[in-house]
This record gives C-alpha cells, structure tokens and sequence, in this order.
C-alpha cells in the first residue's frame, strides 16, 4: 500500500476568473434552438419570397405567407432571441400624452449569470444586418421590373427588419438617441488611434 506525499510547496493554482469566461464565451452555441429560429423565419420569408412564382400562382397566398414569416421573425427576434443570444431587449412605448419612448434593457454580466457566446452574438448580428440589405436589393429589384403588386410585401419586409435592426443597435449603443453623433465618435477614435 503506498501513500502519497503531501508536499506543502505544492503549485496552488490562482483563480483569476478570466480563463473560464474566455472558454465559455468562445465555446460553441448555448441556445441552439433560439439560434435557429433567429435564422430560420429570416431566412423562410427570403426564400419563400424568391421561390414563390415557381411553387404557386397564387399572389395573395404567397403575400401571406411571406407576411406571416416575417412577422414570426420580427416577433422572435424581438421577445426572444435577441434577449437569448446577446442579452439585450428594446420596446417602444406611448405615455398617456401621446408621446413615444424607447427602453432598451441590456443583461448585466454577473458570475451566475454569464454573457452570450461569440457564436451566438456573432450569428445574432450577421442576420440582423444581412437579411434587411437582402430586402433593400429585392426593393430595387421589383421596383425596376415594375412589379409593383410585391413592393408593398418588400416594404413591409424592409420596415419590420428595420424596425429591429434600429431597435437593438440603439440598444447596443445603450439607448443613444442620435446615431450621427456615435457614428462621428467612433470615426474620430479610430483614425486618431491609427494616427
């Protein structure tokens, strides 16, 4: 029977509390399903858009159902998968005189409570970003063919995906108001930092 030897000028390993963190946040998606459906009603309503002539000839079914796609996405994105996967949350509210509000919530990173992946973060903002520049290409795109019975789809399309892109990047910014003005700051701090 042997026995161990216990050596009082054993290496004790330091918690600095970054090295778990750092290999949590670049592990892979925490919220898989959250992460789908972010992409999923995005993506549906694209295709479905795109895909629509070839499967049906029917105008007011396929308006329908691309509306309904991207109300599912716009509604998911909002309430869901925005808190999920980058811990911020944005709603617009009217007071009793009339007047409207923006609240913006952002998730406090706490020890119990840990941010969101890279990964998540990174497919959340990708697809908030890609999918209204897509709906800005088929404006144009229907607009100069004079398919003018789905510019009003397309346009709902652009205004609900902007509505979120506008929503969480005032969010991001932490409620500021006036884009312009974070746009020239963060321009002025970069060309001085590579000056």
């Amino acid at each position: 029977m042997k026995q161990a030897l216990v050596d009082d000028t054993e290496d004790v390993s330091l918690d600095f509390g970054n090295e778990e963190e750092l290999a949590f946040r670049k592990a892979k998606i925490r919220h898989p399903l959250a992460t789908f459906f972010h992409l999923f009603f995005r993506v549906s309503a694209i295709v479905t858009y795109v895909c629509c002539d070839w499967f049906s000839r029917s105008f007011v079914g396929c308006f329908v159902t691309v509306l309904l796609l991207l109300s599912f996405d716009f509604w998911s994105v909002k309430n869901v998968t925005g808190r999920l996967m980058v811990g911020l949350r944005w709603w617009n509210q009217i007071d009793e005189d009339g007047k409207s509000h923006w609240i913006f919530e952002a998730r406090k990173v706490s020890p119990n409570n840990t941010a969101a992946t890279e990964a998540e973060a990174r497919v959340f903002w990708l697809g908030l970003i890609i999918c209204p520049m897509i709906w800005i290409v088929f404006f144009f795109s229907s607009l100069f063919s004079l398919k003018l019975k789905w510019l009003a789809l397309v346009i709902a399309g652009i205004s609900l995906q902007a509505a979120n892109l506008y929503g969480y990047v005032l969010c991001k910014l932490g409620g500021e108001s006036d884009i312009s003005k974070v746009t020239a700051s963060f321009l002025s701090q970069t060309v001085f930092q590579t000056v």
